[in-house]
């Protein structure tokens, strides 16, 4: 990188003074920095900038991906939006589990899905069994 563009890098640096990102807080200071530079359009953006959101993003992703990660879904949460995407109610299941009692527990989570009922709605879902599982 050319003298001018360091100067300006560091700069950047200065104004902004990035570091690993722990709290909300400060993702939202990078996050605002990130759109400020951005808010240029990328393509007006010089050597310098270019270098800063490339650091400015990785500190927000790799925040982003520790701190904001999903819990696993369970295989009755599966279930559901499975249902819901197609509009189904429990009872269309009644045959699938043998009655209305046992598909009420697998809702509740108070009964696990066996291997050959998640065989079962993976062929009537079109999905893998292993999301039942």
């Amino acid at each position: 990188m050319p003298a001018a563009a360091e100067l300006a890098y560091e700069q950047l640096l200065i104004a902004h003074r990035p570091s690993a990102i722990r709290t909300k807080e400060e993702n939202d200071r990078a996050l605002g920095a990130l759109s400020e530079i951005l808010s240029k359009g990328e393509e007006n953006l010089n050597e310098a900038e270019l270098k800063f959101v490339e650091l400015l993003s990785t500190l927000i992703a790799d925040f982003e991906r520790s701190d904001y990660r999903f819990p696993r879904a369970t295989p009755a949460d599966v279930l559901r939006e499975l249902m819901r995407a197609r509009g189904m109610q429990p009872r269309d299941l009644w045959d699938v589990f043998g009655s209305k009692g046992v598909t009420s527990e697998v809702f509740r989570g108070k009964r696990g899905i066996s291997k050959e009922r998640a065989k079962t709605l993976a062929r009537m879902f079109g999905v893998s069994a292993d999301l039942f599982i």
